[in-house]
């Protein structure tokens, strides 16, 4: 049986701040976006390779201070490509992680936290 994929839906509150994090400095890419009207929330789906996530400015859809964990087989090449983008607010670094993996921690300017994670090699 095939499983479909999860998709987390996170709150935003900002949409230019939404922009610069997610596609400026992450490098998700805006696959669509609605809104029942032009003062109305915004909702969108971003995504990067086979990561897919939903953004929401409703009320009610999300709350604050979500954590995902993201897995990749490239860590390296991520951090590289994120510290050469000189975000004004985030210069993650990677750690060494006890129970056998290499993480790096980001949080959104909405309160969540991405740890982008790859196993170590055996």
């Amino acid at each position: 049986m095939t499983m479909p994929a999860i998709v987390p839906v996170l709150r935003s509150f900002d949409e230019a701040k939404m922009r610069s994090f997610y596609l400026d400095f992450l490098g998700f890419s805006l696959d669509w976006q609605h809104r029942f009207a032009p003062e109305l929330p915004l909702y969108v789906q971003l995504s990067r390779g086979y990561w897919v996530l939903h953004l929401s400015e409703h009320h009610g859809d999300a709350c604050p201070g979500a954590t995902l964990r993201l897995s990749t087989q490239r860590l390296d090449e991520l951090h590289g490509d994120l510290l050469a983008k000189a975000y004004g607010n985030a210069r993650p670094g990677i750690e060494t992680m006890p129970w056998g993996s290499r993480e790096m921690t980001i949080w959104d300017p909405f309160g969540n936290r991405f740890i982008f994670n790859e196993p170590l090699s055996e």
